[in-house]
């Protein structure tokens, strides 16, 4: 799908669509509408009271030439909403156009820009981002639709008419360089576990090394064993797939901060010995979706290169599964830092491979910062639903920047509180820690973990456990994987 953008005003628009984005006006304005025939049919819906212009309200309907005019084929008018218009409000509108699209089994599409208090480069980055993750499908493995199913029409062209058409373009590029490494996470997340396994983690590492001039490193079982990387060699214990830890790095070239990111590469979570309910397993191959959100964003930061700030990747890549030689439950281990872990729980496995790579990354790369994402508690959930992320972090600029990022990209974070109280629930009797804490605060506690291998690096934790699927529903996000966290990086990159 190619989206463009146009100064000229489509009056003679005989295409399939076109579209207006329409504000929804105050008891003192009127609504506004540039294009006079669409503008017609419009105000008629808005007077009768069938379009108001709020946010996810269309209006689509079907002019009539009687004297041999050009007229478009469809009308669609979409709702923005009213107050203060963000980019949210765009990203809404795109969505709800590309669904209006695929009903209409529409091919080229008009859509109209109204001149806002909006700057337009915003504007078009999330009707950009909008209409391309609403279009998003992953159809891989189906041989072939039923009959009940429709066959979806290609969306081929976007023609955004916009009056600022440079800014318009700056957006739309940055736009397409998010969705498309969006995409590229959902895509992982939406592969089974039999074919997303470590091994493909470090396959996709190196595509993305030779594409875009990437520093790669990985580490097999036999490195990570002499690097005493107990915990990723112990959730790795019962599975048939060696382990791998990936490490890619992005330079400027500059004297700039270092930013670590390390995404949890879970490629399926039984649960291990401490097995899971059955009931649901099969969504535990989405356990890998904070891995997918790191190595899709190093996807757009090679694509865009950002002169701000140097970037080092880590992915540990492992599944976790029961059997003979399984970590057991009350087994000590020893993590890459030389601190013991008690395991009291098997199927805490996440903490434990990130630790890992937590410790390492620090101590090798000295970063400036640290960000973490990982599906990584069941508590996130019952605490903030699977509308926001949830947040911790040991430096208030530093959370005060991934906040600010998730506002505007649309995938807000909450952050919750961490101190020495909540380490004191994960001290072992027997071991320097366990990996899970007494009842209660269970995605704290969690951190609390991870906060024993970052040293005094400045940290943020970021549990996308509730968010990385079932994601609050919206006209740009699919049922299954979210993508979430791709965007939350790059935004706070580029803000860095």
């Amino acid at each position: 799908m190619k989206i463009t953008v146009s100064r000229k005003f489509p009056d003679h628009y005989n295409g399939d669509l076109l579209v207006c984005c329409i504000k929804q006006p105050t008891t003192d304005q009127k609504l506004e509408c540039a294009h006079l025939e669409a503008k017609k049919h419009i105000l008629a819906a808005y007077e009768l009271g069938d379009f108001e212009g709020k946010e996810g309200q269309s209006f689509l309907c079907y002019p009539v030439s009687n004297d041999g005019s050009k007229k478009p084929k469809r009308i669609l008018a979409v709702g923005l909403g009213k107050d203060d218009l963000t980019q949210e409000n765009f990203r809404l509108c795109g969505g709800e156009i590309i669904q209006a699209a695929k009903k209409t089994k529409s091919r080229e599409l008009v859509v109209i820009l109204p001149d806002l208090d909006v700057p337009h480069s915003d504007m078009c980055q999330a009707l950009a981002e909008g209409t391309l993750l609403g279009n998003y499908t992953f159809e891989k493995y189906k041989t072939k639709k039923s009959e009940d199913e429709e066959i979806e029409t290609t969306i081929d062209k976007i023609i955004i008419v916009c009056s600022n058409d440079k800014q318009a373009r700056k957006g739309i590029k940055i736009g397409v360089v998010n969705s498309e490494a969006v995409i590229c996470a959902r895509d992982m997340a939406n592969e089974p576990g039999s074919s997303m396994t470590a091994k493909h983690f470090a396959d996709f590492s190196l595509e993305l090394s030779k594409k875009y001039g990437l520093k790669r490193k990985v580490f097999s079982k036999a490195q990570l064993q002499k690097m005493n990387m107990g915990g990723i060699l112990a959730v790795n214990r019962a599975s048939s797939e060696p382990p791998q830890l990936i490490v890619l790095e992005y330079r400027t070239g500059n004297k700039v901060p270092t930013l670590l990111l390390v995404g949890k590469g879970l490629t399926f979570d039984s649960g291990g010995i401490s097995l899971k309910p059955g009931a649901g397993m099969q969504d535990m191959k989405y356990d890998m979706c904070g891995g997918a959100a790191v190595m899709a964003a190093m996807q757009a930061i090679g694509a865009e290169k950002p002169l701000n700030v140097d970037i080092v990747a880590i992915v540990p890549a492992t599944d976790n599964m029961p059997g003979p030689a399984a970590l057991k439950p009350g087994d000590v281990i020893c993590q890459y830092n030389g601190k013991t872990v008690e395991v009291v729980n098997t199927d805490a496995e996440g903490r434990l491979i990130l630790a890992d790579a937590l410790s390492y990354g620090v101590q090798k790369f000295k970063p400036d910062a640290v960000i973490d994402l990982a599906t990584l508690t069941g508590a996130v959930i019952v605490g903030l639903g699977h509308h926001y992320s949830g947040l911790i972090s040991n430096d208030d600029n530093l959370a005060d920047k991934v906040l600010q990022a998730g506002k505007k990209c649309g995938e807000p974070v909450w952050q919750l509180p961490l101190n020495k109280d909540y380490s004191k629930q994960i001290k072992s009797k027997i071991a320097d820690l366990k990996n899970v804490g007494d009842k209660g605060a269970g995605t704290i506690t969690a951190a609390a973990f991870l906060q024993e291998f970052i040293g005094d690096a400045k940290w943020a934790h970021i549990d996308i456990a509730g968010t990385a699927w079932d994601f609050t529903e919206k006209s740009y996000i699919p049922k299954g994987p979210s993508g979430v966290g791709v965007r939350l990086l790059l935004d706070t990159i580029r803000n860095w």
